[in-house]
């Protein structure tokens, strides 16, 4: 097996190269900053890509696992650029099935569902996003769904949840937290009566090596599973760095559009042998401390 990897160097990308290296797999990464832990490299802007013919004879690959997509924080929901990533996505798949390769994983997203409904079950919640980036990812499955059917070609999707860990973006929740508690940034309100399913990046990774690693093909949801309170988040975090918490949960702040439940069943990833390796406190704690801890 050798597997071209997209978005290797992106936050989920860096734990999923670590996690496939860790197994022995052999991995061709692409893209426009070489990832570490080191790979072999091939340097390209995907959305700049006319014809993907040439990087997928280069690579050589019998498997296609592609991270990348547009996700500068606070930007992603409504930029245009998801239709640029959902068209580079499909003409990738279609040179790849095109070039004999065996099989295709895609990183796909929560944001698919229709979250009205809360809890999200893998192949009966309805599929209506609400944003830009939701549409694209949820076009672009159907799209590569039937070119890997055209080319018999097997084709695994994994929704992402709420993935954290060192090394996500410094303005997103968690580390948006840390700096609260360290005194480095004045305290914010979050929706803390709010349930939320969180995963740390490392079992995210081990996630998509499963689908990769079976031969899945479908939809499938990665997350944990497990409906945790916002305001537990907060508590944890606060607790791990001695602070106080009361000066975040005291601005309890409702969102417009946001709902109060957002949890993943998980139970067809789990049916591949898959388990969440960390439970929230640990992940937190390893985030906190370092990869090590």
């Amino acid at each position: 097996m050798r597997v071209l990897l997209t978005g290797g160097s992106g936050f989920v990308g860096r734990y999923v190269l670590k996690a496939l290296q860790h197994q022995g797999i052999e991995v061709v990464t692409v893209g426009r900053a070489r990832p570490q832990p080191s790979a072999r490299f091939i340097e390209a802007d995907l959305l700049s890509i006319t014809d993907f013919g040439p990087l997928v004879q280069q690579a050589q690959a019998t498997h296609l696992l592609h991270l990348a997509w547009y996700a500068e924080h606070g930007k992603y929901w409504t930029s245009p650029l998801n239709l640029r990533c959902a068209e580079a996505t499909t003409r990738l798949v279609e040179a790849f099935c095109a070039a004999g390769g065996q099989l295709v994983v895609i990183a796909g997203t929560c944001a698919e569902y229709d979250w009205a409904h809360g809890y999200c079950r893998e192949d009966s919640t309805p599929l209506n996003p609400a944003t830009l980036y939701g549409a694209a990812k949820d076009a672009t499955r159907r799209l590569v769904m039937a070119v890997c059917a055209q080319h018999q070609v097997s084709c695994a999707w994994g929704r992402i949840f709420l993935p954290y860990g060192q090394g996500e973006s410094a303005s997103r929740l968690i580390p948006s937290l840390i700096d609260v508690f360290r005194g480095e940034r004045a305290p914010f309100g979050v929706n803390a009566t709010a349930y939320r399913d969180f995963l740390h990046a490392s079992d995210v990774a081990e996630g998509f090596v499963r689908l990769l690693t079976t031969g899945a093909s479908g939809a499938y949801n990665i997350c944990s599973g497990e409906p945790v309170r916002l305001a537990e988040v907060v508590r944890t975090l606060a607790s791990l760095l001695g602070a106080d918490p009361e000066p975040v949960l005291a601005l309890n702040t409702e969102r417009p559009g946001e709902p109060p439940l957002l949890v993943g069943e998980n139970l067809k990833l789990k049916a591949l042998g898959w388990r969440p390796a960390l439970t929230l406190a640990q992940g937190l704690e390893r985030t906190f401390h370092g990869e090590k801890s």
